[in-house]
């Protein structure tokens, strides 16, 4: 250890107290994303929170340990099994204290987080390069202040971390990772708390296992710190030396079973309670999950639909060189990288499979002199290193279970301490072999200033989606998902136009993309392109024949075309897809109601209010249809109930005025027409049905100043010219007859 201090001390001068070192640290991390503070909620952020009931107050606390990190059932076939309830716990949290979808609220604490896990890795590093030597007073020497701080410098700054950090949904990776290293902290706690040397505290492990199971509910990867504390144990407090075992197995050498640390009843305890905790742990997460593993499909990670396992080997291995890079050269970052992103290795001519080679040729190298160097203390570094690497990316491998994704950015967060900590290594060797100690410090502060800049500039991209999903054209233009983002973002701000050019690439790109032909099916279909639409929606939903959405959209398109017994049968497809679907049974409503099949429509149309008590649309065609057919009584039965539910809703207040008006319930009549044009004073039809009450009614003046103002804001307002003319007729009448 004190080698390796010697040999960083042209890179960090002179030993940084703690407190200056955190203090260095946390700046430093809070520089990097303090720009995202005031960011938008992008991306995965639509669902994970704006679209999740398990943040509002009226979803009972307890529903959270039932759903996934979406807000869906866990029991559900279509649930994507990502169980965070302490995450969600705490965007419930975020919610209620800042009274609402506030997203500056939302990224000021994942950058404290950040910033805190950063700091924190001081004194993890300081543990890691240190080791845990105690003097006879209970204090710890070795501290490795100048390994420790560079190292935490260059994880607070890794511009890898952006995902997380910026993006609101990384939290679940934040709070993994902040437990995480509080389990490791605990378990390095249990040989302070001892007197004795190889002893230890039963319960500070027992501690480190709960922690490492409340790490593993705020994102699942957290369980791996507990095989991290198996070697952490090994090595440090075990110091087992594996080369020397290997060697005396390999010889057959008697003295093998006189090896101390094979011995030692006390690690064999802990590991004991290591490894039963994790089991216990895996079981109960096993158990919660309920249906099995989430159903990916071939776009999320094609590689694992590949029927060759050779093909399967060797794309995997790619995605982990691709890691890799990213923590080595991490200028390449992209939201999103599924969907052709990154094309399949299909044979041995790809030159791709070099990045290969020149993975496994590194790691085999850092593997060789973990095990073979003569300095131990060398030793023990390299292989910790490589287990903080290697041991949290394992869930994101492949190796025990298919994942949803090709290479993630966020699962990159922990392992790139490990990283870190093989760079600050490096970094002193470096300083060691060579006399230029000003090139390697230009170097390591130019390491510094690059990544600050890159957090700087990749934050800001992830402020808004615009800027997000435009970033990764330029990264990933094979990535249908980027373009169909892209054209989502454009459709939402009114350019039509251009989102059609990105959904028709997206399709182009990926010919099976069931949401981009949807999309811009709806496009079309507003455009009144009505045949392409239905081709489109057509071919999604034979591509997808449980795709409601898309099964509801045929049916509108249809039914302008008056395709009406189609349209029907589209409508009840959907529904049958996803019951509990209200906007599907207000389309459906809508096609009864222009068949004249009334009764049907006010079902329809009651089922939507039943799903979705507050379907404004659904509660207004059923006054309307009501007020329509003569049925005043039930329509105003309906408006009444459907304005206790909707208290503030104008277009409601409006058609319940028309009813009350044709009851000759004036004094109703006009409160609710007065409400209405409070809430919407610009809108023509408001004024033009108060001056037909009033005109009804008797209050003449009253008529003709509401007449007026309807003729201002719409001079073509229907019916409401004629009015205004007989009226005036009969004021003149009026005029001459008191004359």
């Amino acid at each position: 250890m004190a080698e390796l201090e010697a040999d960083l001390a042209h890179i960090v001068p002179s030993s940084v107290p703690p407190f200056r070192a955190k203090l260095v640290v946390g700046l430093a991390s809070l520089l990097c994303f303090a720009r995202s503070y005031d960011g938008e909620f992008v991306f995965d952020d639509s669902e994970a929170i704006v679209n999740n009931k398990d943040l509002r107050a009226e979803t009972p606390l307890g529903d959270l340990w039932h759903h996934d990190f979406w807000g869906s059932r866990l029991s559900s076939n279509t649930s994507h099994k990502s169980y965070r309830p302490l995450t969600v716990l705490t965007f419930r949290i975020n919610y209620y204290l800042s009274g609402g979808f506030h997203p500056v609220s939302f990224h000021v604490v994942n950058i404290l987080l950040h910033a805190g896990i950063s700091v924190l890795l001081v004194d993890v590093f300081s543990v890691l390069f240190g080791g845990l030597q105690y003097t006879s007073r209970g204090r710890r020497v070795n501290l490795a202040p100048r390994a420790s701080l560079l190292a935490a410098l260059l994880f607070a700054v890794h511009p890898v971390h952006t995902e997380c950090v910026a993006g609101i949904v990384g939290r679940a990776d934040l709070l993994g990772a902040l437990f995480f290293l509080l389990s490791f902290l605990g378990y390095c706690r249990a040989f302070r708390e001892s007197n004795k040397d190889g002893t230890h505290s039963t319960s500070w492990v027992l501690l480190s296992i709960l922690l490492g199971a409340v790490a593993m509910l705020c994102k699942e990867q957290g369980i791996t710190v507990l095989g991290l504390n198996a070697v952490f144990d090994i090595l440090v407090i075990g110091k087992l030396n594996v080369l020397e075992i290997v060697q005396k197995a390999l010889h057959k050498d008697k003295s093998l079973e006189s090896i101390g640390v094979l011995r030692n009843g006390g690690l064999l305890s802990r590991m004991a309670l290591l490894a039963l905790g994790g089991a216990g742990v895996l079981y109960v997460r096993w158990k919660i999950m309920g249906t099995g593993p989430p159903p990916f499909t071939e776009v999320d990670n094609p590689a694992s639909f590949a029927d060759s396992m050779v093909v399967r080997a060797i794309n995997y291995n790619y995605y982990y060189s691709l890691n890799a890079w990213l923590l080595l050269c991490p200028w390449w970052l992209c939201f999103d990288w599924s969907m052709g992103c990154i094309p399949l290795i299909k044979s041995a001519g790809d030159w791709r499979v070099i990045a290969l080679a020149a993975l496994w040729f590194c790691l085999i190298g850092l593997v060789c002199h973990a095990l073979c160097s003569a300095d131990s203390h060398r030793r023990r570094i390299l292989t910790l290193g490589l287990g903080f690497l290697v041991i949290p990316f394992l869930p994101a491998s492949n190796l025990f279970f298919r994942v949803g994704f090709v290479v993630a950015e966020r699962v990159l967060y922990l392992p790139s301490a490990g990283y870190c900590m093989l760079l600050t290594l490096g970094c002193g060797a470096l300083g060691k072999l060579t006399p230029r100690k000003k090139l390697i410090t230009a170097l390591v502060l130019g390491i510094l200033f690059l990544n600050t800049l890159r957090c700087i500039i990749r934050s800001g991209e992830w402020r808004s989606e615009e800027q997000l999903f435009r970033s990764a054209l330029s990264v990933c233009p094979l990535n249908a998902k980027v373009h169909y983002n892209v054209g989502k973002n454009l459709a939402d701000k009114g350019n039509q136009t251009a989102a059609i050019r990105y959904y028709r690439e997206a399709v182009r790109l990926n010919p099976k993309y069931v949401h981009a032909m949807n999309n811009l099916g709806n496009i079309l279909k507003e455009r009144n392109e009505l045949q392409e639409a239905e081709e489109l929606l057509s071919l999604a939903v034979q591509i997808q024949p449980d795709f409601a959405a898309a099964w509801m959209n045929l049916g509108i398109v249809q039914n302008s075309l008056k395709r009406f017994e189609a349209a029907e049968h589209s409508y009840r497809t959907a529904i049958r897809h996803r019951r509990k679907y209200p906007d599907c049974y207000y389309n459906l409503g809508r096609l009864y109601a222009d068949l004249n099949r009334h009764v049907d429509a006010l079902n329809a149309w009651r089922n939507a209010t039943v799903l979705k008590p507050e379907h404004s649309l659904a509660w207004n065609n059923m006054i309307i249809l009501l007020d329509n057919t003569g049925n005043l009584a039930q329509a105003e039965a309906v408006g009444r109930e459907a304005l206790e539910l909707i208290p503030n809703d104008h277009s409601l207040m409006f058609s319940l005025a028309n009813v009350l008006g044709k009851s000759q319930k004036y004094k109703e009549s006009e409160a609710l027409f007065l409400k209405a044009i409070k809430a919407h004073p610009n809108t023509a039809s408001y004024h033009g049905n108060l001056a037909v009450l009033y005109h009804r009614w008797g209050h003449l003046d009253l008529a003709k100043k509401h007449y007026e103002i309807s003729l201002q804001l719409d001079p073509a307002a229907p019916g409401t010219k004629e009015n205004y003319g007989l009226l005036r007729r009969k004021l003149e009448q009026m005029q001459k007859k008191d004359g």
